[in-house]
């Protein structure tokens, strides 16, 4: 028994439901607890900068490894960005199908009405042109002093385009002192995460007691909606392809399904998928680089996530968004989601940077998903993982780099 109460899995359930029994029968003492999830969000936005720094540039090392290899490395970008983009563009339309966060009242979440009515004008009233040119930031260190995450991005960018120009002895130790700082960056996100059942508490606390208990009625649309998207889109759009390329979902399924148990259990999408892709038929270096490139690059489950938890937001701060509002935020969101490595939190923290970027839904509004943020984790972890060895097989078979007589051996004929 205290072994499963080592699990923040266990941890943030037994978290939630004293949240809620508290907010419940104790509903003044519940609505003051709003501070603990407060500080979990201010601990997690302190990672941002940082955190999106590191992984984009070292997202632009991977890139320059795939131009060493050209058709193969180019070929699986674009893959990336094509499904990742789609991805996008369903958890788009599910959330404005679905709705999940219609009807919410969430006027004092942001400390009372009046801040929702800001953020609805700044909504209409948007320069959308100064909101680019906003993007240059004033100087280097600005970006990350400001806290503007798009000025973070843009010099990521720059230094990542810049790093992969230099000599391989410049740019090869830089990496790897980056590598290890990236490494030091998501420890301390892990400690930040062990505190997830507080900030889970509070959020929950607060929710209920400050709205009842029919303020669970949204959180559970919403991810019975993200779970559903997730299904169909695994099933649907990641089935279709496989099918086109000639090979079974269902058995790559059941092939990774070890893979697949440890990533429910920890929400994280860093599995060893390596050696399992190469006894699937995979050519081992078609593996060894679609597969860590696909972790920063093609996180389907998170980008779904990602997209429909924005629109929640907005539909719950009654925040209405146009056409090109909404076309804006999957464009910010194919930027960001590429810093979403396949680490537990990461997601989280990318929609705190996307909803900053933004500029238009409240990010404290994030409170609000702190209590099903840990569930849904798992299933877009799942999504991202299955993703990852689709787009392997993908690229493998299109590089004629797939040996059918492996996959036949591995799924049993």
């Amino acid at each position: 028994m205290p072994k499963l109460f080592r699990n923040l899995t266990v941890q943030v359930l037994v978290a939630i439901g004293l949240g809620v029994l508290v907010g419940a029968f104790f509903p003044a003492f519940g609505a003051g607890l709003k501070p603990l999830g407060d500080a979990f969000i201010g601990l997690i936005k302190m990672l941002i900068a940082p955190i999106i720094f590191l992984t984009v540039v070292l997202g632009m090392g991977n890139i320059g490894d795939l131009k060493k290899v050209g058709r193969l490395g180019g070929k699986a970008l674009l893959y990336f960005e094509l499904v990742t983009t789609l991805a996008l563009v369903i958890g788009v339309a599910a959330a404005n199908l679905i709705r999940p966060g219609a009807g919410i009242d969430t006027g004092r979440v942001a400390a009372g009405a009046d801040a929702t009515r800001q953020y609805t004008e700044k909504a209409a009233d948007m320069d959308w042109l100064a909101f680019f040119t906003h993007i240059i930031p004033d100087n280097f260190l600005g970006a990350f002093t400001s806290g503007e995450v798009l000025q973070v991005l843009l010099v990521a960018v720059l230094f990542g385009a810049a790093l992969a120009r230099v000599p391989a002895a410049v740019s090869g130790p830089l990496l790897g002192t980056l590598e290890r700082l990236g490494r030091v960056f998501f420890g301390v996100l892990s400690l930040v995460m062990k505190l997830a059942p507080l900030g889970a508490f509070g959020a929950m606390a607060f929710t209920i007691g400050k709205y009842g208990l029919a303020a669970l009625r949204p959180l559970a649309l919403l991810m019975g909606s993200v779970y559903l998207t997730m299904f169909l889109f695994i099933f649907g759009v990641l089935g279709g392809i496989a099918r086109f390329y000639g090979f079974s979902l269902w058995r790559l399924l059941v092939f990774i399904r070890e893979e697949l148990l440890i990533v429910l259990g920890t929400s994280s999408s860093e599995s060893a998928l390596m050696d399992k892709l190469t006894a699937f038929g995979c050519a081992r270096p078609v593996v060894g680089l679609v597969v860590p490139t696909g972790y920063s690059f093609n996180l389907d489950g998170t980008t779904i996530y990602l997209s429909m938890s924005s629109i929640f937001l907005a539909q719950a701060f009654n925040v209405p968004l146009t056409l090109g509002q909404q076309l804006t935020i999957i464009g910010i969101l194919m930027l960001t989601s590429k810093g979403a490595a396949g680490v537990t939190g990461s997601g989280f923290i990318v929609l705190a940077s996307t909803l900053a970027a933004i500029k238009v839904i409240p990010v404290e509004g994030m409170a609000l998903l702190l209590g099903v943020d840990r569930f849904m984790s798992e299933v877009r972890a799942i999504t991202n993982i299955i993703g990852n060895a689709v787009a392997t097989v993908v690229i493998a078979k299109s590089e004629n780099e797939f040996d059918e007589a492996t996959y036949q051996r591995a799924i049993g004929n």
